[in-house]
């Protein structure tokens, strides 16, 4: 029986297989995920987005970065340098001569497969005079071409040949180790053990132990945990926070202490500047002693979010501060945000505390715009255009215009627009519009439903309710054309009604006249209208300048007013006629109950199949909601003073105004291009009534384009639970029936063993 050898490789041939499959292994996932994208189709992008956002400081700084940085250098140097050994190692594994080779003793001898026993002999004959050791050839050849003539001249040899591939038989079975043997060598034992060492027991324990302590540190988010912790600890302290406390918090999160982030800094300058920022400010709480807003730095984080907030010049070593206090300020608020609807959550199931106000969660999103903007409260949402100024807003909120909101700017005729803005030039003006027409508008489409349900539409109380949101995104450049489009024929329209208001003003009362009896006249006159049912006034009245348009649309209203109503009176006659046809005879009048009972029923059931669709339709949505991820980069936000490149995103939810509470958790919606669907969910109130709750969208990046829509919920009594339903009711002649046939069962067996016995 064959044995089995397990040798190290001492020629160092396999050792090289191993480590070009080692290194390919790296080398071609490396190349895939870490090969640096088309630099030019990066270049492409920003100059697309140049003629929008290219005052934005965002923007700069990319295009800054993009020109100066040397990592896709030394990411392309590093991978070509891989492939480079990996081909290497490839053309080395190629050129190495192969160790286990097929015997063929043919080809030892120089002869052709199939050769004649006279031909083995002769051509032993000649080898062995040139490679006979005594003739002073090589004694390794000669023993090869002693073993090949042995393997084909002798039976037992040729035999073992054929079948084992040995002209001596089964071999043992060895296995080659893909590791040079020095590995195991006595003489570098002290030096492989310190490397396995180092490896295993110092280098693998600190980099997992490393990975464990930052995990525990934050949350899914990337948030530290102390932080959602001291956000915690505050809204549940303050329930109804304003903006100044609210400000206090976020610039106290941990995330700004150098001894929790590395990022954050204190330099030694800040003893100077800091104070000096403080002055220009003016009132920010700097003696308020509560920890930790007295701490030194939640002190230089909070002035240097309102420096940033009042749009105020900063020194280089605290302007590069302010952008890391600024860049992380948004995913700190929406972490506040979480932190909110979790204690309303537990307000609502357990009880015992106050949940956080509306106003406080609202103010979270408020300031989050602010920051993204870099203006104040009390601001104007015109400041986040380009080349408006404080001075410049006079122009606007004037009793001509009165434009105090984007909407208010947007809706104004290009003419009036031109003269308002016109202390801005031609090129400024049309970069305004540009940017005013990349600005969201949104459309909310909403739908009130309880799924799971017989009747979805009947909302009852304690019943899960579901808001399906519809949100539609287009640009404001849309909302241009459209008005453009529109405004000859508003133009028409302001004609006709001035025309209109001549024509009335002429029949007024004189200041004169007795206003009572104008009323009562009037008064009259809708009384002989009522009874009368007057036709529309002439059409000679409304005729316009340039053509008979609306006088011909006056006439043929009533010409399709007069006509329906001959169609109703001619349908009441036509049923009255049918009744008193109908009088005399039951027989067709049960048929008549038949047939409508009939078309009820098919209509219910039609209703059914429809409410099933659409619910299977909603699940598949839902399920397919789940399986895909979509991509969070929507579109980039227009900024002037956030230093890196944001993207769209809304909250969605339902609140109570009137009580100033959540009905349903805030939903960030973060996918938003062009359509999105979301379904709110919140429980029914446990009291039937009327109640007027809002939907509500708010932006995280602009100002003054939130949008409110009023949602009005009927809750009816919930139906009652039936005891015992009429399938378990079993009549008593049922009963009967199988105590009887259980009993005859019986007596048939017992005749059946009597007759066996």
């Amino acid at each position: 029986m064959a044995g089995q050898q397990f040798q190290y490789d001492d020629s160092g041939n396999t050792f090289f297989y191993f480590l070009t499959s080692f290194v390919g292994l790296i080398v071609i996932p490396a190349t895939y995920y870490l090969w640096p994208r088309d630099q030019n189709a990066e270049q492409l992008r920003l100059k697309s987005l140049r003629r929008v956002h290219g005052r934005c400081l965002w923007y700069r700084l990319r295009l800054m970065k993009s020109q100066q940085s040397i990592v896709p250098t030394l990411k392309k140097a590093a991978l070509l340098f891989g492939w480079a050994v990996f081909l290497l190692l490839a053309y080395k594994v190629s050129k190495l001569d192969r160790e286990y080779q097929e015997y063929n003793p043919y080809e030892v001898l120089n002869l052709d497969p199939g050769a004649s026993l006279s031909e083995i002999k002769k051509q032993y004959r000649v080898l062995s005079l040139k490679f006979h050791p005594d003739k002073g050839g090589d004694e390794a050849t000669f023993m090869r071409i002693a073993k090949a003539y042995a393997a084909l001249t002798n039976e037992q040899s040729r035999q073992n040949w054929e079948i084992y591939g040995n002209p001596d038989g089964p071999g043992a079975t060895s296995f080659g180790i893909a590791l040079p043997a020095w590995i195991v060598d006595q003489k570098n034992s002290m030096l492989v053990l310190l490397v396995y060492g180092l490896a295993f027991m110092v280098i693998l324990p600190v980099v997992v132990g490393t990975w464990w302590y930052r995990s525990i540190r934050y949350s899914g988010d990337q948030i530290l945990i102390n932080t959602t912790q001291l956000f915690m600890h505050f809204m549940y302290k303050t329930p109804n926070m304003n903006m100044k406390r609210l400000a206090m918090v976020l610039t106290a999160a941990f995330e700004f202490d150098p001894r929790s982030n590395k990022e954050a800094t204190i330099r030694p300058t800040d003893n100077i500047e800091v104070p000096q920022l403080i002055r220009e400010l003016g009132n920010i709480n700097v003696k308020k002693k509560e920890p930790p807003f007295c701490y030194p730095y939640s002190l230089k984080a909070r002035v240097l979010v309102l420096a940033h907030l009042a749009r105020m010049d900063v020194s280089e070593e605290l302007e590069e501060d302010q952008r890391f206090v600024v860049r992380k300020s948004p995913a700190l608020l929406q972490e506040m945000i979480n932190v909110g609807c979790q204690l309303t959550m537990m307000a609502n199931s357990r009880g015992g505390f106050h949940a956080p106000r509306l106003v406080t969660i609202e103010n979270c999103m408020k300031l989050t715009q602010m920051i993204v903007q870099g203006l104040q409260e009390s601001k104007s949402p015109l400041l986040q255009l380009p080349h408006f100024e404080e001075e410049h807003l006079r122009y606007c909120i004037s009793k001509k215009y009165k434009v105090r909101s984007l909407q208010d700017l947007v809706s104004l005729k290009d003419s009036d627009r031109r003269s308002m803005l016109r202390f801005l030039g031609e090129e400024k003006y049309d970069e305004v519009m540009a940017v005013l027409g990349s600005f969201p508008h949104i459309t909310m489409d909403t739908k009130l439903q309880v799924l799971d349900d017989e009747d979805s539409n009947n909302i009852t109380a304690g019943s899960i309710v579901t808001v399906t949101v519809l949100l539609t995104r287009k640009r404001m450049a849309e909302v241009f054309e459209k008005e453009q489009e529109s405004t000859p024929c508003l133009a028409e329209e302001a004609a006709t009604t001035e025309e209109a208001q001549g024509d009335s003003s002429k029949s007024k009362t004189k200041v004169w006249q007795n206003k009572s009896k104008g009323a009562k006249k009037t008064a009259k006159s809708k009384k002989k209208k009522l009874t009368k049912k007057k036709a529309t006034p002439a059409p000679a009245k409304t005729k316009q300048a340039n053509g008979n348009v609306a006088g011909n649309e006056v006439v043929a209203a009533s010409a399709a007013v007069a006509k329906e109503e001959e169609d109703e009176a001619s349908d009441k006659g036509s049923e009255s006629d049918e009744g008193e046809a109908n009088k005399d005879s039951p027989s067709e009048r049960d048929e008549d109950s038949d047939k409508q009972s009939d078309t009820e029923v098919d209509e219910m059931a039609g209703d059914d199949e429809e409410e099933w669709e659409a619910l299977q339709q909603s699940i598949q949505r839902r399920e397919r909601a789940l399986l895909e991820t979509k991509s969070k980069v929507t579109h980039p936000v227009y900024s002037l003073y956030f230093p890196e490149e944001k993207q769209e995103w809304w909250w969605l939810y339902i609140a109570d105004r009137r009580d100033q509470t959540l009905v349903s958790m805030p939903y960030h919606v973060c996918t938003l291009k062009d359509t999105e669907e979301v379904e709110l969910k919140f429980p029914a109130p446990s009291k039937t009534g009327n109640y007027q709750y809002s939907v509500i969208l708010r932006s995280d990046s602009y100002l003054g384009l939130d949008q409110i829509k009023p949602l009005k919920l009927e809750v009816h009594e919930a139906k009652a639970m039936l005891d015992n339903h009429p399938q378990w009711d079993i009549p008593d002649t049922e009963e009967e029936d199988e105590e009887q046939e259980d009993s005859d069962g019986i007596e048939e067996s017992e005749d059946d063993d009597e007759d066996n016995d």
